[in-house]
């Protein structure tokens, strides 16, 4: 295919215990999705130990998820996944073809009357969610970005370049219980904080956007620099913009999303697709490893 990008994708992630694991249930999200610009060619998931049970299945947003359960005692937890991807260019849109800001608004809004299919999928991105709050702070924060009347991916766009020139990429000074509101204050944080931030600003303006999980290429093409965020799991946003639908913003980066990022699930937050979430019995205190290694072929 002309114009293809292939990546081997390795995600390695280690938990040590404090003590046994009596017992425990995981949900995975280490699957690509297939789209019209991304197919999943190969992919495997090695686990030591093996589960008692493991189940594929698909989530309420169409992401592949793997679910484990385990009745034996462990001290020790290893998932190992790799996938061969191929990413083909995605169609280009002028930012000034999207509809305006305040008319996509209108339409996800409830009137009583049966929505387009499209619009009726936006409206599950539209609402507040456990990690994205919606509130006047990010209506105001916004506010120059969606005057009157501008197409809605030129208004997002500038959302993204604001927030990269007012926000510092620093890993360390935030973790998964940082806020949006804590996150938003300090004006630093990672990948995770950034999406969330930027999908408060939009959905305080009625607007559809989702949190979407994944990877960046590890190495850069040559003269490039290395994109910020791509030795973990990388998160970014997708907004919806009619008539083209969802188009994917990378406000760490500051760049519209293209070949060199890959899609592994996407959600209201990062709740719907952490990469491993689980519910375990005994185990104590718990060391963490994450190694994340994307080449491309």
């Amino acid at each position: 295919m002309n114009g293809a990008v292939r990546y081997r994708v390795r995600h390695q992630t280690v938990y040590h215990y404090g003590g046994d694991v009596a017992h425990s249930h995981q949900l995975l999200h280490l699957t690509p999705r297939n789209s019209a610009n991304q197919i999943c060619r190969t992919r495997t998931i090695t686990l030591d130990p093996e589960p008692s049970s493991r189940r594929e299945d698909i989530d309420a947003f169409g992401n592949c998820v793997t679910r484990l359960e385990y009745d034996l005692p462990h001290d020790r937890l290893e998932v190992l996944a790799e996938v061969e991807v191929q990413i083909t260019a995605r169609p280009k849109v002028t930012d000034t073809e999207t509809a305006a800001w305040e008319e996509v608004s209108e339409g996800l809004n409830y009137t009583g009357r049966p929505l387009p299919a499209d619009y009726l999928d936006a409206c599950r991105f539209r609402m507040e969610s456990s990690h994205v709050r919606i509130k006047q702070t990010f209506t105001d924060y916004a506010d120059d970005c969606f005057p009157p009347g501008r197409p809605l991916l030129a208004g997002a766009e500038s959302l993204m370049h604001k927030m990269h020139r007012d926000f510092s990429y620093e890993p360390g000074t935030t973790n998964i219980g940082t806020s949006v509101i804590e996150a938003f204050t300090a004006r630093r944080g990672v990948c995770q904080d950034f999406a969330h931030i930027m999908l408060a600003c939009l959905r305080s303006r009625g607007l559809a956007a989702r949190y979407v999980s994944g990877y960046l290429r590890t190495t850069p093409p040559p003269g490039s620099d290395v994109a910020l965020g791509a030795d973990a799991s990388h998160a970014w946003v997708s907004v919806f913009c009619p008539p083209f639908g969802w188009i994917d913003l990378d406000p760490t980066n500051d760049v519209r999303v293209g070949s060199d990022h890959i899609v592994i699930a996407w959600g209201r937050d990062f709740g719907d697709v952490s990469p491993l979430r689980g519910v375990i019995v005994g185990g104590g205190r718990h060391r963490l490893a994450v190694r994340v290694s994307v080449q491309a072929e």
